[in-house]
């Protein structure tokens, strides 16, 4: 067994968490791999050591001895380390099978348990469907298990028989110098299993196309580009895998009263430049029935006024609403009668005696307390 201190040869602290130690072993198992260093003594040995500095330390009762006692406080706990680099694969098995394909050798990867794969489907919605809600149908076309052959792909009243080439494991090991590498299997695959007749309806996959009418509810307050997750609605799994999902991405059409920032809807509405001086009522469109918004004396173009709560309900929580923004807009006449045209002149000349007559108020104001009246 390496003398080695343990923490030193995982590169951490004596104070590193459970997480941090398996984070750092893991590194240095991905480094030293055989796979990755063929007939590499030095990386061998570096394997082992860092193996069994991980089993000591990745045990509370063997790392608390180790602490106290150091190598002797875990030479009589039953581990005297590992005997093969098999050995340490089957050990860490979990660990290995996250690493870009190496795993402990041997073993049949084929048959175990497969998620089926996602789908994607792409819906087009109107913008009301996506701030209201709706409930649409899709249909879908994707694999599903041959009702033939059950999804095994072996014609009917026959059966899926095990591999001799490589005995059920899925995979052959071959020598390269004092190490081992495991590849798949070439007759089967890797699956560990051959089919001798093929099922006429699938060819032997085990899956046939389907297509599928599928209800979707769209949530009202969605938007453009929001994915929906259809559990269990993709592709079967393998081998008692569960199925895949479905995700249907939304695209939303624009709408030619609204546009929307986030929650909150934009709505354009035109006043004429009198209403805009006296100010006026307006009706504007909602999602429902229309409001009215009270447009205040002297109301500048661009104003922007708000309505609380008639905009889009959050998707996840329909009570949390965004707001209504109206944008006004002043309409100016492009032409005038004889008439309106004397009126704006009119208008246009009290405007400019009117500073006059403030300013003549103004100095009557300062004259009287200066006395001079």
């Amino acid at each position: 067994m390496s003398q080695r201190c343990y923490y030193e040869v995982l590169n951490v602290s004596r104070t590193a968490s459970e997480e941090e130690i398996k984070k750092s072993y893991r590194k240095l198992a991905m480094k030293y791999h055989p796979d990755r260093n063929p007939g590499d003594a030095e990386a061998e040995k570096k394997f082992k050591e860092a193996a069994e500095a991980y089993e000591v330390l990745r045990d509370p009762e063997k790392r608390s001895r180790y602490d106290k006692f150091g190598h002797a406080g875990v030479s009589g706990s039953g581990f005297n380390g590992f005997s093969s680099n098999e050995d340490i694969f089957a050990h860490f098995g979990d660990i290995f099978s996250e690493f870009f394909g190496f795993g402990r050798m041997g073993g049949n990867r084929g048959s175990r348990a497969q998620a089926g794969a996602d789908l994607r489907y792409d819906l087009r919605i109107s913008f009301r469907q996506a701030v209201k809600g709706d409930d649409v149908k899709i249909r879908v076309t994707r694999n599903a298990e041959c009702p033939d052959c059950k999804g095994t792909g072996a014609a009917p009243g026959t059966k899926v028989e095990t591999c001799r080439h490589c005995g059920g494991e899925g995979q052959l090991i071959q020598r390269q110098g004092p190490f081992h590498v495991s590849v798949p299997c070439p007759v089967c695959r890797g699956t560990g299993k051959v089919i001798p007749t093929p099922c006429p309806r699938c060819k032997g996959r085990g899956l046939v196309e389907e297509t599928k009418d599928i209800s979707v509810h769209i949530p009202a307050g969605v938007d453009n580009g929001m994915r929906l997750r259809l559990r269990n609605e993709g592709e079967p799994g393998r081998n008692g895998g569960p199925a895949g999902d479905l995700y249907v991405v939304l695209h939303v059409d624009e709408d030619k009263t609204f546009s929307r920032e986030g929650l909150n809807l934009l709505v354009n509405t035109e006043i004429s430049f009198v209403q805009a001086v006296l100010g006026h009522k307006q009706e504007v469109p909602t999602l429902d029935e229309p409001a009215v918004v009270d447009i205040p004396k002297g109301t500048q173009p661009g104003t922007l006024f708000r309505m609380e709560g008639l905009g889009v309900p959050h998707p996840n929580n329909p009570k949390r609403r965004g707001d209504l923004l109206v944008h006004v807009d002043v309409k100016i006449p492009s032409s005038v009668s004889a008439k309106q045209e004397e009126l704006l002149r009119q208008f246009e000349k009290l405007e400019e005696e009117r500073p006059k007559a403030k300013a003549k108020k103004f100095l009557k104001k300062v004259g009287k307390a200066m006395g001079m009246e």
